[in-house]
């Protein structure tokens, strides 16, 4: 940062020189407890400040030994860059191991390393040392740091140590201005005069005297009556401050160590997130499914059952995706990181990163689900964008949507407006839908009113869909029906849905019905094809369509060409055949006329088709019984 703000964080071994060290900076003693003076180790979190021309930094010293790690994560959230300290007469130590990992599994990429105590020991020593730690150092985010070797106890180095801070610190990028304020609580206490004080590492956003924010977990809003930064009183705290904020409507009793101060609806209590997780290189068990673990994230921990989306156990040096389910409410946002740690002997196993809040559980076996939950962990804005938003089975406004994809705002509005001249996100109402989820609400809808059809039922009321399907909220799915029945794959009338196959089918069988009345009508004198047509305002090749589809039902009999008769006629027909042929003698085309009471341009027709099939015989002039006239068969 060019000017401002910045949160420096220490950490290493016990009795490495952390504390000395910032005294010998900042001229400020963090140990503050009468435990932590009398034994002469760290035991809780200390703050101290560091001024190098425009630029504050503000220092979190940590506690050191092995049983104090839980205090050291509370530490080490918020912090933008960290001061690995080792001792130049100790080297490497256990907890140099461990506080290198865990700043390493949350995701802090600057920082240097302080060689301490570099006056007890010779050059050649110190040169061993420092090639150790570098050895250590390969393969983490602190590759390739800048080195200075120190003593608080003669001043030997302070200065580069400084300068080196100076050009960290001022290398770190900006943060988003846009972003909402977030501080994870690790201090609360009454100040006699004053109130409710609690304290912190500004993570993101600003704040102002004034501002009302939310306690979480305890889910309630608080004034912020005054603000004060090492000491100083301030107007507005933001994004790399230690601040101290007087907080009004809650007793301290009320806050604890892990709670959060946030912009209202940046963040709600949970009790599962979905995550992104790996396992330390050297870490000596492997990770089981449904294993309880101890989870850090900001300045909280908390014990949760690890359930794996990917395989039974994760070893050392792997990683999964993976639901947290936790004993009580914790709170986070995506992106977080977080460190996991084992309950029983305590020990680090590994850490990762945040991708869903409050989620659903996810089936092992729900590929979809598991392949949108990797896109979350993508660096790619536009397919965390299309991810979350998938997510939301109903759909959803922009904000919530950018607020799970873990993006910022400026660049999630960005990813949306691609997203939606694609295709891949479209409109139901003041919503974005994904198409896919889009797509899976029409094909539910369409099976319900299927089932209704198979069922013997006309169609589908509306409130019934609604009841059947009570996941998607109630406007979005009206809208996804109306744009059904607009397109015409659903057919609403009085309040119930049908398809269009029901539909299709009605309808032809009405225009099937009304060809069969005209057929009945001109009894042996039937209207032609185009006839129907002109009288029914229908296509000639619906009408011929329908004619066909008359014969296979067996309502209608085909006489040739375009001559048809009813069921009815047609059986009539067969009967005064019979009663006129059955003595053996024969009839003319004019006798055949007169006892049906048609003209010459019906009868001849008839029986050229009663000749083919049999049912008469053509002798002269005259029709005689043909073979098949006994059958009974036209």
């Amino acid at each position: 940062m060019a000017s401002g703000r910045v949160i420096l964080g220490t950490s290493g071994h016990i009795d490495h020189g952390k504390t000395a060290i910032v005294r010998a900076l900042t001229g400020i003693d963090t140990d503050r407890l009468p435990q932590e003076k009398e034994r002469g180790i760290t035991i809780d979190l200390g703050f101290a400040h560091l001024d190098i021309g425009d630029l504050r930094v503000g220092i979190v010293d940590v506690p050191g030994h092995e049983r104090f790690v839980r205090t050291m994560l509370a530490g080490a959230s918020g912090i933008d860059m960290v001061m690995l300290v080792v001792a130049a007469d100790d080297g490497v130590m256990p907890q140099t191991r461990e506080h290198l990992a865990i700043v390493d599994l949350m995701g802090v990429s600057h920082g240097l390393v302080c060689l301490s105590k570099c006056d007890l020991v010779d050059e050649e020593w110190l040169d061993l040392v420092e090639q150790e730690v570098r050895e250590l150092l390969r393969g983490s985010r602190l590759e390739g740091a800048p080195f200075v070797r120190t003593s608080a106890r003669t001043g030997t180095g302070l200065e580069d140590l400084r300068r080196t801070i100076d050009e960290i610190a001022r290398s770190i990028e900006e943060p988003p201005r846009d972003e909402p304020f977030r501080l994870s609580i690790d201090r609360s206490f009454v100040q006699e005069g004053v109130g409710t004080i609690v304290t912190g590492s500004v993570a993101s956003g600003s704040v102002r005297v004034g501002d009302t924010l939310r306690l979480l977990c305890a889910d309630r809003p608080v004034r912020v009556r005054g603000l004060q930064s090492h000491g100083e009183a301030v107007g507005l705290g933001t994004r790399g401050m230690r601040l101290a904020l007087h907080l009004g409507d809650v007793h301290h009793s009320e806050i604890r160590r892990g709670d959060e101060l946030a912009t209202a609806g940046l963040m709600h209590p949970t009790r599962i997130l979905s995550v992104r997780l790996r396992m330390l290189d050297d870490v000596p068990q492997s990770l089981r499914h449904r294993m309880q673990v101890r989870v850090h994230l900001g300045t909280r921990d908390a014990v949760a059952r690890v359930r794996l989306l990917e395989g039974t156990r994760v070893e050392a040096g792997s990683g999964t995706l993976a639901q947290f389910f936790f004993e009580e409410a914790v709170c986070a946002t995506p992106g977080q990181a977080f460190v996991m740690r084992s309950l029983s002997p305590a020990r680090t196993l590994g850490g990762g990163r945040v991708l869903q809040t409050n989620p659903a559980p996810i089936r092992r076996r729900d590929r979809d689900a598991i392949a949108h939950l990797a896109s979350l962990d993508s660096d790619d804005p536009c397919r965390r964008i299309e991810s979350a938003c998938w997510f939301f089975p109903s759909g959803a406004s922009p904000d919530p949507i950018v607020r799970n994809g873990g993006v910022a705002p400026s660049e999630g509005l960005r990813a949306i407006a691609d997203l939606r001249s694609r295709g891949v996100l479209v409109e139901v109402g003041d919503r974005l839908l994904h198409a896919d989820r889009r797509s899976q609400i029409e094909r539910r809808i369409a099976r319900h009113v299927a089932r209704a059809h198979e069922s013997g039922r006309p169609g589908l009321e509306t409130d019934a869909l609604m009841a059947q399907m009570p996941d998607i909220d109630p406007p979005v799915l009206r809208r996804v029906v109306d744009s059904l029945v607009t397109r015409g794959d659903l057919f609403e009338r009085g309040g119930r849905l049908s398809d269009r196959t029901h539909e299709e089918s009605s309808a032809y069988d009405e225009r099937l019905c009304a060809i069969l009345t005209l057929l009945g009508k001109g009894g042996f004198a039937p209207p032609m094809p185009e006839e129907l047509a002109r009288a029914l305002d229908l296509r000639i090749g619906e009408v011929r369509a329908l004619l066909r589809l008359a014969v296979e039902r067996g309502r209608i009999e085909h006489f040739g060409g375009a001559l048809f008769l009813d069921r009815a006629h047609a059986d009539e027909l067969m009967r005064i055949l019979r009663e006129a042929l059955g003595n053996g003698g024969g009839i003319s085309v004019s006798d055949f006329r007169q006892l049906l009471g048609t003209s010459r341009k019906y009868a001849v027709p008839m029986l050229e088709a009663l000749d083919k099939r049999g049912i008469t015989r053509r002798v002269g002039d005259l029709r005689t019984a043909g073979p098949r006239l006994g059958e009974g068969e036209p």
